[in-house]
């Protein structure tokens, strides 16, 4: 299976070789901008995104990521991840979002080939990007 993904943020350092293990900040950048730049969206799940009008705030994005990293340190290939009322379908490994899923499109809300779940950190009222986050 072939997935065309874009990095959610562009970087001209980024590797084209997806990261393994838990990212490691560098240059001045923070922890969770590092986690977040290691996420990209298949072409699908962008195109999901935009027809359902899914806009994912930074500490959405960083709830997304931290999540994922929760499911490649237990193993976790392909993992549904839920962020309050969406789902997202992630190939763990390549840390690639396949798809993105809103209330209004779960159909009978059963998923198959899906080896994990796991559920985002919940939101609070500070933002998750202004955290101290220790690696």
């Amino acid at each position: 299976m072939s997935l065309s993904a874009k990095p959610v943020f562009e970087s001209p350092t980024r590797s084209a070789t997806p990261a393994l293990h838990t990212p490691e900040a560098s240059n001045g950048e923070d922890f969770a901008t590092c986690l977040v730049r290691n996420l990209r969206f298949s072409n699908h799940a962008q195109k999901r995104l935009q027809s359902r009008q899914i806009d994912l705030s930074p500490d959405d994005l960083l709830r997304l990521s931290q999540a994922v990293e929760k499911a490649a340190q237990r193993g976790g290939r392909e993992s549904l991840v839920l962020v309050d009322d969406l789902a997202f379908l992630v190939n763990v490994r390549e840390r690639v979002v396949i798809t993105a899923i809103d209330p209004a499109h779960r159909g009978e809300g059963v998923f198959t080939q899906v080896d994990s779940v796991v559920f985002a950190a919940p939101y609070t009222s500070t933002p998750l990007s202004t955290l101290e986050t220790k690696v």
